[in-house]
């Protein structure tokens, strides 16, 4: 195997590949990235660690078609640090040389005939764009739990329904929930699937802009999700298990709504944060025109601070975590933010809005369980 190809060209497709080598693979073939070159002038790299693959193609050229498989993390280490000339990999002896101006490395081959056979992607279900999926995918994956001990909620559910996809994600203390429009295969497509959040983020994060293809496959043996743009291709293994029936969470009225400047609500909650001790909270006070962000219970340290707010309703305190808070408001991505109360011990929702008063931004809904204040 001999090719030649661009440096960037290379290192993107090894970052690519790259992100499904496990950091502690079960066996050691799957520490590696599977190179194959053909002599129509194809590089295809591909990795797998039995749940997630990905693979990506690029046109080289190649005077020796061939197959090889390398560590994952070397390959990407080297190509990062390669200079910005022409690359060249050749397979000599069981050893594959990079050139790449007056740098060369050798690196180790591993027995490619052990490697795994990688899954098919399946048939195309429809197509999104890149940068809605990645907005909407950021939005509800900060809500998605990281305790493994619950590993259903370390999912994303996807409801598809015709043209509408909804996407879920809750740990328990706060459920985000966007919508969006995308073009399916069938218009009258209707699907559920869970997904791992850290694999969609990932893979929505790469895939960057452009037309992306969801390829969903459940039922049928092996219940799979891919997703292609641009010659990168992944595909993951979905989440077994019965998600809760979150969604009803969401109130359908709120007796009590108050609404702040979005970006005014951060600032400020960060300020207050800094008096706020772990796993304590930042209280919010709403009045008539005015909120108010209080933390801090010991005597060492406390902080306030007084924001201009619209409340429609009676006046109401609520405390929460300033993480989460954190998480909800900038994901909202809106000029204002309306918080709707039902009781101070009730789950607040959080939704955007262009101005006071103006129409409710219903694609992304953030509720939030407040904490307890003490008497």
């Amino acid at each position: 195997m001999k090719f030649t190809v661009e440096r960037d060209v290379l290192a993107d497709a090894v970052a690519w590949t790259s992100r499904a080598v496990p950091a502690r693979p079960p066996v050691p073939v799957l520490a590696g990235v599977r190179i194959t070159a053909d002599a129509e002038g194809l590089v295809r790299l591909a990795s797998f660690d039995y749940e997630v693959s990905a693979r990506g193609e690029f046109p080289a050229d190649v005077e020796e078609a061939g197959e090889v498989l390398v560590s994952g993390r070397l390959l990407r280490e080297i190509a990062n640090a390669l200079p910005h000339k022409p690359v060249e990999l050749s397979l000599e002896g069981t050893k594959v040389s990079v050139t790449c101006g007056a740098s060369r490395f050798t690196l180790a081959t591993m027995p490619v005939d052990q490697y795994p056979s990688l899954p098919e992607l399946p048939e195309h279900s429809g197509t999104i764009d890149g940068a809605t999926l990645q907005q909407a995918v950021a939005q509800v994956t900060s809500a998605a739990s990281r305790d493994e001990t619950l590993p259903i909620l370390t999912g994303v559910r996807v409801e598809i329904e015709g043209s509408h996809i909804s996407l879920l994600a809750t740990d328990r203390y706060r459920l985000a929930l966007r919508e969006l429009e995308w073009t399916p295969s069938q218009p009258d497509i209707s699907a559920v699937a869970l997904v791992r959040a850290k694999t969609l983020a990932d893979t929505a994060k790469a895939l960057g802009a452009g037309e992306v293809t969801v390829a969903l496959s459940s039922g049928q043996g092996m219940d799979l999700i891919g997703f292609e743009a641009g010659g990168l291709v992944t595909t993951s293994l979905l989440m077994d298990g019965d998600y809760p029936q979150v969604r009803r969470l969401f109130p359908d009225s709120s007796p009590i709504t108050a609404t702040v400047r979005t970006q005014d609500l951060i600032d400020a909650t960060r300020r207050v944060a800094l008096v706020a001790e772990r796993n304590s909270s930042v209280r919010l006070a709403f009045a008539e025109g005015e909120v108010t962000l209080d933390a801090g219970q010991s005597d060492d340290a406390q902080a306030s601070e007084a924001l201009t707010a619209h409340l429609h309703g009676e006046p109401i305190t609520v405390a929460f975590n300033p993480q989460y808070l954190l998480d909800g408001l900038s994901a909202l991505g809106s000029d204002f933010v309306q918080l709707g109360f039902t009781q101070e011990t009730k789950p607040v929702e959080f939704v955007g809005l262009s101005e006071p008063g103006g129409e409710v931004a219903a694609d992304f809904r953030y509720l939030l369980v407040p904490i307890r204040i003490a008497s």
